[in-house]
């Protein structure tokens, strides 16, 4: 019986590799590892389908180096330690280099099974890769963070799910001897979400709903369809994990609390993690809730903290009230797309110099330089502001923040008007 589509089509080497060019490009830090060979350990974070494990697989075959793989679902303290003694009894450790330990899921292991990682990579018995869909900042221990580099792997762009989508008809073993016409692809992408194994599980059911019938027809509807009868029921471990999520937040985001209640129920029954859930929230209210209602993280904030020391099934009790007193919520992403268009100016005009009034002046020869000359202390003024320049020159007068429409957030803006009238007009 032949492996599903997505492991037929699972790339040998870089070259097949798609996506994550910013990786693996020409002259990109990842590919310039592989191809020195001097290879350290690192963690790649990124959704689900984008190529963690594969990209694993091809540099320990690109190197030809000794490849152990865990599951951090099913593996113990036990199976690492015998992985470490593999390695150290290993003939071909001198000769190709350290082992290569590639840890699924490395969230999921706990401190003590983290922490059992330390020496091994620290005296470089293994290069660990491992592989995240979780904030490694959140989830892996500091002391093995600081070991390993975290690349972050992008969900795919819609250009390399074309990309595969031709590669599976054209070479797979069995959909190229099939007469498969692809009048429309939309359904196909927007279904995959720029999940790789998600375009070809997809695809797969398509091809498998038309079985004994050709020529295959791929249009929007027929996937719609096929979708619709084979909708796979909530799996934490698997890929509507991320549609049930994504359904949650956008539903607070909408401030419906009865649909937001409605997934969160969905998580709860499905097994879900409580502090997975905590997180989000966290997240959403910083960012959709945002200044429109300040007291919206600080709750967020309290749930998380809460649900830690409580655990479940009464986490859920502080997880509902949160869910609803965010959809409820006035909103306002202000806050988020300042610092969004922030990050544009830097990116584009690069380091600006800081202007000298504002820069630290600890030493006499700084002093002598000018630093700080012309710093104006906003206490000593009346209201406690100051009319003065605190941006780079060549910034003078660009604006950033602009307030949303909320009672909030009219308060802030009727503070910066009377601050700052050049600037935000009434």
């Amino acid at each position: 019986m032949l492996p599903p589509l997505p492991e037929r089509m699972r790339p040998r080497s870089l070259a097949q590799y798609v996506g994550q060019r910013h990786l693996v490009g020409e002259g990109c830090i990842l590919r310039k590892m592989i191809e020195s060979g001097n290879l350290s350990s690192f963690i790649l974070w990124g959704p689900p389908g984008v190529g963690k494990t594969t990209l694993a697989h091809i540099i320990a075959e690109t190197l030809d180096r000794e490849f152990f793989t865990l599951s951090a679902v099913t593996a113990g303290v036990k199976d690492v330690r015998e992985v470490f003694e593999k390695a150290r009894g290993s003939s071909l450790f001198h000769q190709r280099g350290a082992p290569i330990l590639f840890i699924d899921e490395i969230h999921r292991f706990n401190k003590a099974q983290q922490d059992a990682l330390l020496g091994a990579v620290e005296n470089g018995t293994i290069v660990l890769i491992g592989a995240t869909t979780e904030n490694p900042s959140f989830e892996v221990i500091t002391p093995l963070l600081s070991r390993c580099q975290v690349f972050v792997l992008k969900s795919l762009e819609k250009s390399d799910l074309q990309e595969l989508l031709d590669r599976a008809l054209a070479e797979d073993v069995l959909l190229k001897h099939k007469q498969i016409q692809v009048l429309e692809s939309e359904a196909l992408m927007r279904y995959s979400g720029g999940d790789a194994r998600k375009l070809l599980n997809v695809l797969e059911l398509v091809v498998d709903a038309h079985a004994g019938k050709e020529p295959i027809v791929i249009d929007n509807a027929s996937v719609t369809a096929s979708i619709q009868e084979n909708m796979a029921i909530y799996d934490k471990d698997g890929e509507m994990h991320y549609d049930i999520i994504s359904a949650f937040i956008k539903s607070i985001r909408g401030s419906d609390p009865n649909a937001a209640l409605y997934w969160l129920a969905r998580m709860i029954d499905g097994g879900e993690d409580p502090l997975f859930i905590a997180r989000r929230l966290c997240l959403c209210a910083s960012e959709d809730v945002g200044l429109a209602n300040p007291n919206a993280l600080l709750l967020a904030n309290a749930c998380f903290e809460v649900v830690s020391k409580i655990g479940m099934p009464e986490g859920r009790i502080p997880l509902a009230e949160t869910t609803v007193y965010l959809a409820s919520s006035p909103k306002s992403n202000a806050s988020y797309m300042a610092l969004e268009q922030a990050l544009a100016e830097v990116r584009q005009s690069g380091n600006l110099p800081v202007p000298l009034p504002l820069r630290n002046a600890p030493t006499q020869l700084m002093k002598d330089l000018s630093y700080s000359d012309g710093y104006k202390y906003a206490h000593d003024y009346p209201g406690h502001f100051v009319d003065m320049e605190f941006l780079p020159d060549a910034l003078r007068g660009t604006v950033f923040y602009q307030p949303a429409e909320n009672r909030h957030e009219n308060t802030l803006k009727a503070y910066l008007e009377a601050c700052w009238p050049k600037y935000y007009k009434k």
